[in-house]
């Protein structure tokens, strides 16, 4: 009989994930889930439709690519590193958000090799659309997405794949040979890899991070994988512009996220929240949802230089500012 694997407090993963007392509830399918697609599917809006797969010297994650390589030309793939929601060790499952800023021209690596089909479309990531907290929320464990690969991933993950992609790029013979800019680095991750991202970012190569349905709680968080506590006060020693990213209300990341921005002063930091949205956000929507399109907006300024992408973030009349779906804050970004 299983021994219960339980989860220490965390932002938005305090949580047993599983017992032996009281087996999981039994998956239901997204209703509203897209057809799972074979990997070499090329996917996502953008110019260069994106694929993902597992490189065999980068075997314990999932990389996702433009398809045709040769088709972004002269210019080069800036880099993200992503810590996956539960820091589950499935690299697919939040595939359709990660392939969507791909095929606009970046070289995403997710922790984790690919995983089963269903860490596709976890039931327990579905977005709760508008549903507000039970008055006892508080009281209860919240219930995290299951890990459906063990063991589960580390910060070192983000960090090895940032290695790799520059080894990559220097490499004769190598894919990427001279295709990378990296120069130009993001660490990004949903709930427990939030807390990843946010490790990872004291790395001085990191030019920006994406905190995403994630913060860190006022006792030191000691969700990342590692198990090694990730206090309030490594938020100084991140260096470079932050996007805190999350549902409304109803995510129960949202208070911790609203903590972080208040403590981050000494760099640029905007923090969005989109009403009606809980903790699931909207990743496995189709190309990632809102939360796609927003992410992918602050990529293009802090990574490409993008002048339209900025007008989404700054100025009294951002775009995101005057989405009345939208709440924002800011600090140090106009």
């Amino acid at each position: 009989m299983k021994r219960p694997i339980c989860c220490v407090a965390v932002l938005a993963l305090l949580c047993c994930i599983g017992s032996a007392q009281t087996p999981p509830p039994a998956e239901q399918p997204v209703s509203n889930a897209p057809k799972v697609l074979p990997a070499t599917t090329p996917l996502g809006t953008g110019p260069f439709k994106a694929i993902m797969e597992v490189d065999p010297t980068l075997a314990k994650h999932t990389v996702y690519r433009p398809n045709d390589i040769s088709a972004v030309g002269s210019a080069k793939l800036p880099i993200m590193a992503w810590g996956n929601g539960a820091c589950a060790a499935d690299g697919n499952s939040f595939r359709l958000f990660l392939t969507e800023i791909a095929s606009h021209g970046y070289l995403v690596i997710a922790n984790g090799p690919i995983g089963p089909d269903r860490a596709q479309f976890p039931p327990t990531m579905a977005p709760t659309r508008g549903a507000a907290p039970k008055p006892d929320a508080a009281a209860k464990p919240a219930v995290a997405p299951r890990i459906t690969s063990t063991p589960p991933t580390t910060t070192a993950q983000l960090i090895e794949a940032i290695d790799w992609a520059i080894g990559e790029n220097s490499r004769q013979g190598s894919r990427y040979y001279g295709k990378l800019d990296t120069v130009k680095i993001a660490v990004a991750g949903m709930s427990c890899g939030g807390v990843q991202a946010i490790e990872a970012s004291a790395d001085p190569r990191v030019k920006t991070t994406i905190v995403a349905n994630s913060g860190l709680m006022t006792v030191p968080t000691t969700m990342s994988g590692s198990g090694k506590p990730v206090p309030k006060e490594s938020l100084n020693r991140m260096h470079a512009p932050v996007l805190y990213l999350s549902g409304d209300e109803s995510d129960i990341a949202y208070a911790n996220a609203n903590d972080d921005f208040e403590k981050i002063n000494h760099i640029p930091v905007f923090r969005a929240f989109e009403k009606g949205i809980g903790h699931g956000g909207t990743y496995h929507d189709p190309d990632g949802g809102a939360f796609g399109k927003v992410t992918l907006a602050w990529l293009d300024w802090q990574l490409k230089g993008s002048k339209k992408a900025a007008k989404v973030f700054q100025g009294n009349q951002c775009s995101l500012c005057a989405d009345p779906q939208w709440v924002t804050h800011k600090k140090k970004i106009d």
